[in-house]
């Protein structure tokens, strides 16, 4: 039996918002939008993608699922992606570390 990544399902306060973002992120386009889900992709034949939903509750907890993401210039590319709503996240890393975390704008902590 074969399977294949189809969406990663993202629970969100503001779909477009936190959508769009990614979109910027990813340089992905919307494939479908409704009130009740917004799938993002690089183009329709595309996997994975990632579907946005909508949860009324706050986040409670720890995630446990984070995106790594590899940039020709992290420099350049934290400032890009600070400026488009991400914030640093100090999760204990330390000074040393050679990677930054980043939180998108919906993230609560």
């Amino acid at each position: 039996m074969a399977v294949t990544l189809y969406h990663l399902a993202v629970d969100a306060h503001d779909l477009p918002a936190l959508a769009r973002f990614w979109c910027q992120v990813l340089d992905w386009k919307v494939l479908f939008e409704d009130e009740e889900e917004i799938v993002i992709g690089a183009h329709e034949t595309a996997f994975p993608g990632m579907c946005f939903l909508p949860v009324p509750e706050p986040k409670a907890g720890k995630n446990r699922l984070h995106i790594d993401l590899i940039p020709d210039d992290q420099a350049a590319e934290i400032e890009r992606l600070v400026g488009l709503g991400a914030r640093r996240v100090d999760v204990g890393q330390g000074s040393e570390a050679t990677w930054v975390v980043l939180a998108d704008p919906n993230a609560s902590n």
